[in-house]
């Protein structure tokens, strides 16, 4: 096992590539994925263990909060936070506050892959999607260094009690929304879009995906498409489409990424 341990859960790169920046400067790092059921979950031998997730529907995305009770960390360790959001931050990084006790923990906004509610480019506050970017690098490395020198912070993270009840509606909201999956004739029955769903929610039949309803609106089907052939209401056919440039398809289906 690593020196240093994250786990994170990343829809359409964002928070793996926040995951990679922390891991570059702070070495000897495993990443553990968190799309699906971590493969390791006992990693008391860390010395440092993160969290790193978005925010959605309020709070945390699939089933994280399942997975986190599955999670032993040593009773020393050092254990930090980064929750990322478009508009707020919710209440994801309380819910692991709650079971692990956070040493160290902050916000980062970053551009929105659910963009049937609004376009990626729209986020609080408000800057271009390249200041965005250039803005969650430098934070990494300010993040590692606190890592790095044990920084606390002074108080926990927000309970954000209205996301809280937003977050327990989420997952109905989700599978009504996807219903309303939809492929163009652009689609070349690649299959991408299969290997890419954490939920097994989606098939390749007759050359062309077919959706089910078990989804949580990751949306990283639609995003990495590489024909851009996916749709979700009229508004994501009119909508520039995103994807963090830094992440590519085979980083965000692997279980483990570790850097030296």
């Amino acid at each position: 096992m690593s020196k240093n341990v994250i786990f994170c859960y990343s829809g359409t790169g964002n928070c793996l590539d926040m995951a990679k920046n922390i891991a570059k400067e702070l070495g000897d790092t495993d990443i553990i994925m968190m799309r699906k059921a971590p493969v390791k979950t006992d990693v008391s031998d860390a010395e440092r263990v993160g969290f790193i997730v978005p925010c959605y529907g309020g709070g945390l995305p699939g089933d994280v909060e399942k997975y986190l009770d599955s999670i032993k960390v040593a009773p020393g360790a050092y254990i930090f936070g980064v929750g990322q959001y478009a508009g707020y931050l919710g209440c994801g990084l309380h819910k692991i506050d709650e079971r692990f006790r956070l040493n160290y923990w902050c916000g980062v906004s970053h551009q929105c892959s659910a963009i049937w509610l609004f376009p990626h480019q729209l986020m609080l506050p408000p800057v271009t999607p390249g200041m965005a970017q250039k803005r969650s690098e430098r934070k990494a490395k300010k993040i590692a260094a606190a890592v790095l020198s044990g920084e606390n912070s002074k108080k926990a993270p927000p309970k954000m009690r209205l996301n809280a009840l937003e977050s327990k509606v989420w997952p109905k909201l989700a599978k009504a929304k996807a219903k309303k999956f939809d492929v163009t004739e652009s689609c070349v029955g690649c299959g991408q879009c299969v290997r890419l769903c954490p939920r097994g929610n989606i098939q390749l039949v007759g050359g062309k995906p077919q959706f089910g309803t078990d989804c949580i609106q990751c949306l990283g089907c639609l995003q990495y498409c590489p024909k851009e052939a996916i749709t979700l209401t009229e508004k994501t056919v009119r909508r520039e489409h995103y994807h963090n440039p830094h992440v590519t398809v085979d980083e965000l289906t692997q279980d483990i990424i570790h850097f030296d």
